[in-house]
């Protein structure tokens, strides 16, 4: 969604950075660009307007001379986007137990996003459970149930009562074993009275520690409206942006949010259970800028990889002995982090790699095949590959056993070649709560970049 406004901004610092005199002229061309794409992108004609001013005074200023103007500029532009986006306020659970409240009008995608919710914070060690509220919409207690089982997350629902108020007395006593309880509630097609009294009723009952408004990427500016009108009717203490992933609008929303105060807490970035990122300004405009963000795909491989089985992985890697098993493991994870194409503007020097279209995405029939394939392989083959590779017969009677070609094994074999080199060389010694070193990264991006060419 923000690619186009990624690269304008890039396109302008580096025009900036590179020009031997920074005239009117130069100056004007890079105001048009900014202003179109941040149009595009729906932010606020005032805002977009108020930075072009801001820029146009630093450019004119007589007293700042040659490069420390250009830097002026870029260190401008990059404070006054930073601005616009909002400030970074972290979700963070208190101890004891927690009580999030998700509000939000019909379509937001409440009942999909306190599913990501219970996912992301159960993959951080959190007891976790979901409570339906919402007695409104037939199809929600059904959707809770579905969403729960998948991401084996406890729900407590009621079809057939139709008071919200008695179903969170029902389950009151039996939700005290759980340090964080999310709690769906209805919605309406705008912010009724009727809906706004069952709120009140509920947080008065509940006294939630959170509430949090869910609103869709693709309301873009009207962002600013609503939230102001549930702030004022609830007290609302941050948002979260679904569909971010599939509007332009997206620039709209956040800004508005921003405006108002309301901190936005996570982005829903994509319709899998893993797809929610936590919201930080400053890291999401170090991707638009090109500079990747490992923080937050770490952020995405807790959320999709169990803690203990990176345990083991990490002391694999650190030893040497990564089987083709772990490999096929991490390449599942790749899949649930949305493939490649969505990490790797994450990587510093993989955001401006030419990939060729869904490289690891779509892959479930290939790892099928591949399973079949490991099955039909020795313990020594599967914890040794390598000694596959100029072995014609041994290639021949694993295809024989998995009942595929010989070139699917191969296939396999140099997958795994790949990512075992890819992860040796830039994972291994990484501590996956502090991130990779930037020598480490470097050589990662750089490994990568070069097998990604070869694929």
């Amino acid at each position: 969604m923000f690619e186009k406004l990624g690269e304008v901004i890039r396109k302008v610092t580096d025009k900036l950075a590179n020009a031997i005199f920074l005239d009117k002229n130069l100056v004007d061309s890079v105001i048009k660009d900014l202003q179109r794409a941040l149009i595009e992108a729906d932010v606020n004609v005032l805002l977009v307007k108020e930075l072009s001013d801001k820029i146009k005074k630093v450019a004119l200023d007589e007293r700042i001379k040659g490069i420390e103007k250009k830097e002026h500029i870029i260190k401008l532009l990059h404070d006054e986007l930073l601005r616009i986006l909002g400030e970074y306020k972290q979700l963070k659970l208190k101890k004891g137990q927690n009580r999030i409240m998700l509000l939000g009008l019909y379509g937001a995608g409440k009942t999909t996003t306190i599913a990501k919710l219970g996912n992301y914070f159960a993959k951080r060690g959190n007891k976790v459970a979901l409570v339906g509220l919402d007695i409104h919409r037939p199809a929600a207690p059904e959707q809770i149930k579905q969403l729960a089982e998948k991401t084996k997350l406890n729900y407590f629902i009621d079809v057939k009562e139709k008071d919200p108020l008695k179903i969170w007395k029902k389950y009151k006593g039996q939700l005290k074993d759980y340090n964080l309880i999310l709690i769906d509630t209805a919605g309406r097609h705008t912010l009724e009275k009727d809906l706004i009294k069952e709120i009140k009723t509920l947080d008065k009952e509940i006294n939630p520690t959170e509430t949090i408004l869910i609103m869709p990427a693709d309301i873009g500016q009207a962002a600013k409206k609503q939230s102001q009108e549930f702030k004022q009717a609830v007290d609302i203490s941050g948002v979260i942006i679904t569909r971010m992933d599939s509007t332009a609008k997206g620039g709209g929303a956040l800004t508005a949010c921003a405006e108002t105060k309301a901190p936005v807490y996570f982005i829903g970035t994509g319709e899998k259970i893993n797809d929610l990122e936590e919201f930080n300004p400053e890291r999401f405009l170090s991707r638009l800028l090109g500079m990747g963000d490992l923080q937050s795909l770490i952020e995405k491989i807790k959320s999709v990889t169990d803690e203990k089985k990176q345990e083991k992985i990490q002391k694999k890697l650190e030893e040497g002995k990564l089987s083709l098993e772990d490999v096929i493991e991490q390449v599942k994870s790749m899949n649930q982090l949305g493939g490649l194409d969505k990490i790797k503007s994450m990587i510093p020097g993989l955001g401006k790699a030419k990939i060729p279209e869904n490289v690891l995405e779509n892959q479930e029939a290939k790892i099928s095949k591949w399973e079949h394939i490991i099955k039909s392989m020795t313990q020594e083959e599967k914890e040794n590959p390598e000694i596959l590779e100029k072995q014609t017969s041994r290639i021949a009677r694993i295809a024989k056993g998995a009942g595929v070609h010989t070139s699917d094994v191969r296939s396999l074999l140099k997958q795994y070649k790949m990512l075992n080199e890819m992860m040796k060389s830039g994972m291994t010694d990484m501590d996956m709560s502090q991130g990779m070193s930037q020598k480490q990264l470097q050589k990662l991006a750089k490994k990568f970049g070069k097998k990604i060419r070869r694929f």
